[in-house]
């Protein structure tokens, strides 16, 4: 199974990477996360050339099943976070 990496690890790099302390790594890297979060909230596209867009898609309401007694049930329209990788970071996945 691969690795997961969790902000933590991520600040450490950024923080090693830059040579900021952690501090100002974990603070630049929460500036990016809620830049994200609130560009999403308002409905905004964030693009990232090369590596990617995140958006936000509708999903229409629609009639599910409840797992566990199989009864049909109503799930409402709602939106949801969604990203779509770049050309470039794909071609660095597939290797």
């Amino acid at each position: 199974m691969a690795r997961t990496w969790n902000k933590s690890e991520i600040v450490e790099v950024v923080a090693k990477e830059t040579g900021l302390t952690k501090v100002a790594a974990g603070e630049a890297v929460d500036t990016i996360l809620n830049t994200i979060t609130k560009a999403l909230q308002a409905r905004e596209r964030v693009q990232l050339t090369g590596f990617g867009t995140f958006e936000t898609r509708e999903r229409k309401a629609r009639t599910g099943r409840n797992p566990q007694s199989g009864a049909a049930m109503y799930i409402p329209a709602t939106t949801v976070p969604a990203f779509k990788a770049g050309k470039a970071l794909k071609d660095v996945v597939k290797g």
